[in-house]
């Protein structure tokens, strides 16, 4: 008689894979090959999205990458970062390298890429803030209105993400509800709030909206806080990113032709700034059936996660990919394939990644000048400080509203409704005359952060003279009712 037993699994199997290529994660930090900058080298499985993750957790601990190399064929991931501090010097602080040590490793430890889970679910019965997504058209003074609706229904504004581009607005906040003990809003009142917010954003486009057109003004409810990383805000940034993508910031006629010249890396022209906007190109690799996107920008900050958040979002695969900068501008190279293992085969479909790829570049740059405020938080308080920017003639363009503690940390970029250059002697005026109102300390950053690079002061041939003569310190005391009567002004 025949024996009928279960199949054997060897215990080792799983780790059969470590066992031939040695650990399925090794990270190296280099500070000695080279003298100005810190080589990372990271060896790993290869796993959906683990570029866009291993990416995120460099931006988070605010290292610029200068230089990367990519690889991820046949299962197996081999990334090298040329990286600098914020400071642009090597990463030599051991809690930094540590941290990198350990995501790194959980990251590549993990199953599947790690996603946060925090958007498109319904909120979780946690206590914690509520995150309320919205969408949008965008107007002079929309952040201002939104914030003072959120006011009029006693909600106060925990944090804050607002981006504005091409006409398009896209906001994360998380809230909490002030008329009741539990912070944690119930569904009765999130649907109050959507519908009032849904108000505010339709006010401009009822009557217009002829049914061609696809409907851009949503509000929805999301999850709580991100818990997996505390104090990051990645995950907000890509979720913003998709957000502007989902209402087509990026459907818009192009500033140039992709035949445009580019600017050569660490070249010189004579038409200096107009030849160093963003320009992308796509080629084909039938060798190897690879699609190659080739970016050329400005440098910043954060400029490979805005890239390649936008291609992993869009369904495409990064096979390999090199990155450069040099003397401000940067050269960016990708071999994608879609998702679905094919490469672009269509002018329209590559006309879409030009595009967006250029929106995603373009939407982070803010051409306005940069206000910070820190006050005593209090529902009401983003509503009040907005609505004197709004009062004087400057529109919000991005917003990053935090809170600790007790005190409410707010970041603005704004810029002068009627399209002039901000007038910075005005704004000037604002950090002295605002002073410590109700304990508010502002700073203003004197450098325009502009994707064009213009000044800040006022355009050749254009005046404020003829703006009303009254001071952000009267406004302040007539207009904010909880604001100490007591003025001293910052000289």
């Amino acid at each position: 008689m025949y024996t009928v037993s279960s199949p054997y699994f060897d215990p080792d199997f799983d780790r059969l894979s470590e066992r031939v290529h040695g650990p399925t994660c090794r990270v190296t930090i280099d500070n000695e090959s080279l003298e100005d900058c810190t080589v990372i080298k990271i060896d790993s499985l290869n796993k959906k999205g683990l570029l866009l993750e291993l990416v995120q957790v460099i931006t988070d601990m605010n290292l610029t990458i200068l230089k990367g190399y990519i690889s991820s064929d046949a299962g197996w991931f081999m990334d090298v970062f040329h990286v600098k501090d914020e400071r642009g010097k090597k990463v030599t602080e051991e809690k930094v390298i540590n941290y990198l040590h350990k995501w790194v490793q959980a990251i590549s430890a993990t199953r599947d890429s790690r996603t946060t889970k925090m958007f498109g679910a319904a909120a979780e019965p946690s206590g914690e803030p509520t995150a309320i997504e919205m969408t949008g058209k965008d107007r002079p003074g929309l952040f201002s209105e939104i914030s003072a609706a959120l006011a009029d229904l006693h909600i106060n504004i925990v944090e804050a993400h607002a981006w504005s581009h091409n006409a398009r607005l896209a906001c994360v906040a998380y809230i909490s509800d002030q008329k009741s003990a539990d912070t944690r809003i119930d569904n009765n009142r999130l649907a109050i709030i959507e519908d009032h917010l849904t108000t505010v954003l339709r006010a401009t486009t009822i009557g217009r909206n002829t049914g061609d057109e696809p409907r851009e003004q949503e509000v929805k409810t999301a999850g709580g806080l991100p818990a997996e990383r505390e104090g990051t805000i990645t995950d907000v940034e890509r979720r913003l990113h998709q957000l502007m993508l989902s209402v087509r910031d990026f459907d818009r006629p192009c500033r140039r032709t992709s035949s445009s010249p580019m600017m050569p890396l660490g070249g010189s022209s004579d038409s200096d700034e107009d030849e160093k906007q963003t320009s992308v190109s796509i080629e084909s690799c039938d060798e190897k059936g690879y699609s190659i996107v080739t970016v050329q920008s400005k440098d910043r900050r954060r400029l490979m996660f805005d890239t390649v958040c936008t291609l992993t979002d869009m369904q495409y695969v990064i096979f390999h990919a090199s990155v450069d900068s040099r003397e401000g501008f940067a050269f960016q190279e990708y071999f994608i394939r879609h998702t679905d293992g094919y490469a672009l085969n269509t002018e329209s479909e590559k006309e879409r990644i030009r595009k967006c790829l250029e929106a995603a570049i373009e939407r982070r740059v803010c051409e306005g000048v940069r206000v910070e405020l820190c006050a005593t938080n209090r529902v009401g308080l983003l509503s009040d400080i907005t609505r004197v920017l709004r009062e004087n003639g400057l529109a919000v363009v991005r917003a990053d509203v935090a809170t600790r503690g007790e005190k409410a940390v707010n970041a603005f970029y704004v810029r002068d409704v009627s399209g002039n250059n901000v007038d910075m002697e005005f704004v000037k005026s604002m950090k002295r005359e605002m002073g410590a109102i109700d304990q508010i300390a502002v700073k203003i950053n004197e450098s325009n952060i502009g994707s064009r690079g213009t000044s800040t002061s006022p355009a050749a041939g254009t005046s404020r003279d003829n703006r009303p003569r009254f001071t952000i310190a009267d406004l302040l005391k007539s207009r904010i009712g909880r604001f100490t009567p007591n003025f001293i002004p910052i000289r």
